[in-house]
């Protein structure tokens, strides 16, 4: 397995870290049999950061990722993320607390439902408004000298919070979203990554999976599939979208690789200090995931990729709008 640093000095990882939110939750129904096993086989293969959150499946994701850590904790490299707050009886609504109280809390309660006693990467999933951010990564700090944690990660933050959150504790990883049809880290977060020697951990790096080329009808999603709710997957966004993935699609063919390979193989050709996390259940997609680390792409290629599905060429917003009030700066 091929590796990469976390951060100027940070720790090693494997190159493709597996997210685990579907797993539980988001994507339709939960198969945890299936789960369970690709959890398994991402370890034989040599993928050691595993990454799931408090909030996914509402602490259930942490409990199925104990089941393996139970055996297998030596070989991972564990993150998981605090910050949302739900409410049972409105599933989609969203909360943030970056609250020093809660920070503590919510470690506690992710180390009982792990089955740890330490995290690896801690990260703070959204930046709290209503909370200073140099409060709150005090208080992560304050986890880190307890031993709870061994690194500080951000989500979804902008830089001047990044840089503030790095005045108070070194952070090691921040964590957003992108892809080929996702490039917002480009006008600024990873830049600022590079200033502070910070590593990036890309999400969603497949587009929520439509740019595997899998995805052919909305219809097909699950009546509970967060995908539904999303402008890209729409109407007329989700044609027009749909005929940049078939354009890709030719290339990848030239490249005897699938278009997912391909796009993921796009994003870890963006540097060094990148280490995406594509998300998956099934063995037989983590096993394609990893093949994208075995392409290369030439400046040609990147060329025509560009060219292809340039960023102002995909339709519609990456996140509903209540979401996106959540993007930090």
């Amino acid at each position: 397995m091929q590796q990469r640093t976390l951060g100027k000095n940070g720790p090693r990882v494997s190159a493709l870290g597996l997210g685990c939110m579907g797993m539980s939750e988001f994507y339709g129904p939960r198969d945890e049999a299936e789960s369970l096993a690709t959890l398994h086989h991402a370890l034989d293969r040599g993928v050691n950061l595993l990454d799931t959150a408090d909030m996914y499946g509402n602490g259930a994701n942490e409990e199925l990722l104990a089941k393996v850590l139970a055996t297998r904790r030596a070989e991972v490299f564990l993150a998981t993320k605090f910050g949302f707050v739900r409410d049972p009886a409105h599933p989609l609504a969203r909360a943030v607390s970056g609250r020093p109280d809660h920070v503590r809390a919510a470690c506690d309660a992710s180390l009982r439902r792990l089955g740890v006693d330490v995290i690896d990467l801690y990260y703070l999933h959204r930046v709290d408004p209503a909370t200073p951010v140099e409060e709150t990564v005090g208080a992560m700090a304050g986890l880190v000298r307890a031993g709870k944690v061994r690194h500080l990660g951000l989500s979804e933050a902008g830089p001047a919070n990044l840089r503030r959150a790095a005045a108070v504790h070194p952070i090691t990883a921040l964590q957003s979203e992108y892809s080929l049809w996702t490039r917002d880290p480009e006008a600024g977060p990873l830049a600022a990554c590079r200033e502070l020697g910070v590593g990036f951990v890309p999400f969603s790096p497949l587009g929520r999976g439509f740019l595997t080329g899998q995805i052919k009808r909305f219809e097909d999603f699950a009546a509970d599939d967060l995908r539904r709710n999303q402008p890209r997957f729409q109407g007329e966004n989700f044609a027009r979208n749909l005929e940049l993935v078939q354009r890709l699609g030719a290339l990848a063919a030239r490249k005897r690789c699938t278009p997912g390979q391909l796009a993921l193989a796009w994003v870890l050709a963006q540097g060094a200090d990148i280490v995406p996390i594509p998300g998956t259940r099934r063995r037989r997609n983590l096993d394609e995931n990893l093949g994208a680390l075995d392409v290369t792409l030439t400046r040609a290629d990147l060329a025509d990729i560009e060219s292809m599905c340039p960023a102002a060429a995909v339709a519609g917003a990456r996140n509903p709008a209540h979401m996106m009030k959540l993007t930090a700066s």
